[in-house]
């Protein structure tokens, strides 16, 4: 098994790429998700929707429903979320900013 955080390792280490976060999050942080940790509303959670296979969206969680969670970027004049393509798959939950700000990440 690898340290990709697809087999035994349960944290991946992922880079914000674009405006949706701003202003928690920008462009070319990095962030360290924990696979497979149960959200709550207002964490940060790395998403995919079935409708864009292969792509992870970093986005903040709103809500659980029956088809998924409904998630949000922070800045809802440059972002694609849940409000487009529906409720979205969790894959894991953002604890840390390890760069350029290192710390934690609230909720």
């Amino acid at each position: 098994m690898s340290r990709s955080g697809t087999g035994w390792w349960p944290y991946r280490r992922v880079r914000v790429r674009g405006p949706s976060m701003a202003p928690a999050l920008r462009d070319g942080d990095v962030l360290l998700v924990r696979l497979r940790a149960k959200p709550v509303p207002g964490a940060v959670v790395l998403v995919s929707w079935p409708s864009r296979p292969g792509q992870l969206s970093v986005k903040r969680a709103v809500r659980e429903e029956p088809g998924g969670w409904v998630v949000h970027g922070d800045n809802p004049l440059a972002t694609t979320d849940s409000r487009q393509l529906g409720p979205a798959r969790v894959h894991g939950v953002f604890g840390w900013r390890l760069w350029p700000r290192p710390g934690r990440l609230s909720a």
